[in-house]
């Protein structure tokens, strides 16, 4: 199986779907001659010509308007936001057209749009290029959200996010696009909103989401040096949430640790520990615990490694876990 990283990856899958779909098209700031910030698009352009891939000013909120237009045509738009910060010119166009056309009209329009962001920091960035804003979405009804943590997810989820009638809003980590790994490009092997067992273990369950997996899996790499087994789940969607994946590890280990970037106020942490505390009660052995960033504006990029979880972070939330 070919060695991508996730960039490559999500490249060669934008790729297959614009194959397979004369009316996939992509629009974005620089997507087009330049490939995109992170190269994501690059050669894209080339191949597909300008009325496919297509470079726009920098304007959200235009880029998505009309986006909402051409899926009303029947097109498949895939828009990429520069950067997580940047989606919020396009807010009121997502939250109350693209999230509510379908419900509006009783199921009889459909808005295909996917909205890629590179999320998360961990790249020596500033504010507006390094937030984790995915609960916004995720809490809209009408919305789907995904967030990748590997190539082969990047591969295959990209295309089936854009095979989905739905909306959806398809985070990518920006910290992790050089990262590779193996892809089956044979066939997807699970479905767009199924979690995943990273990794299997006994002792604590430990869910994390596109950049915050991988240093989960070095947490349970540690931990197993100390005889601690740890089982990782990548939740992979966001919403809807797969708890049956979830659940089921819980009440194996019958302990949880919920880690992500985004400030644990608020955040997908919370909502998850409501549910799982309500659904696996009694096989729990302590409560859900959540690692994330800190409520407070992402800070200048030579104090982000203080800010963000790291393995240390993930570690301790076990430790007092397994101290119950």
């Amino acid at each position: 199986m070919p060695q991508l990283t996730i960039a490559k990856a999500v490249t060669n899958g934008l790729r297959a779907a614009m194959e397979k779909d004369p009316k996939v098209v992509l629009m974005g700031e620089d997507i087009g001659k330049l490939g995109g910030v992170f190269r994501v698009t690059e050669g894209l352009q080339k191949d597909f010509g300008e009325d496919r891939v297509m470079d726009t000013p920098l304007a959200e909120a235009g880029i998505v308007g009309t986006a909402i237009g051409m899926a009303l045509r029947g097109y498949r738009p895939v828009v990429e936001i520069q950067f997580d910060g940047f989606v919020y010119p396009a807010f009121d166009h997502i939250i109350s057209q693209v999230a509510k056309m379908r419900a509006r009209s009783l199921g009889t329009i459909r808005l295909p749009i996917v909205i890629r962001i590179p999320v998360g920091g961990g790249i020596g960035a500033v504010e507006h290029h390094s937030e984790s804003n995915e609960a916004y979405f995720a809490h809209t009804a009408g919305l789907r959200v995904v967030c990748v943590s590997n190539a082969e997810d990047a591969y295959w989820g990209i295309q089936q996010a854009i095979e989905t009638d739905d909306p959806v809003i398809f985070y990518e980590p920006k910290r992790r696009y050089w990262d590779k790994g193996e892809v089956d490009v044979s066939g997807a092997s699970r479905g767009l909103f199924t979690a995943a067992v990273a990794r299997e273990g006994r002792d604590c369950t430990v869910v994390a989401y596109g950049p915050m997996v991988k240093t989960c899996l070095q947490a349970a790499e540690a931990a197993a040096e100390e005889d601690k087994a740890l089982e990782v789940i990548d939740l992979r969607s966001l919403s809807p949430l797969d708890l049956d994946t979830l659940a089921a590890s819980v009440e194996k280990t019958g302990r949880l640790v919920v880690v992500h970037e985004a400030s644990t106020f608020l955040g997908m942490g919370a909502e998850i520990a409501a549910s799982i505390t309500q659904r696996c009660f009694y096989h729990l052995e302590a409560p859900v615990l959540r690692v994330g960033g800190y409520n407070l504006p992402y800070p200048p990029s030579r104090l982000e490694e203080e800010f963000l979880p790291d393995l240390d972070r993930v570690l301790d939330a076990v430790d007092r876990s397994l101290a119950f």
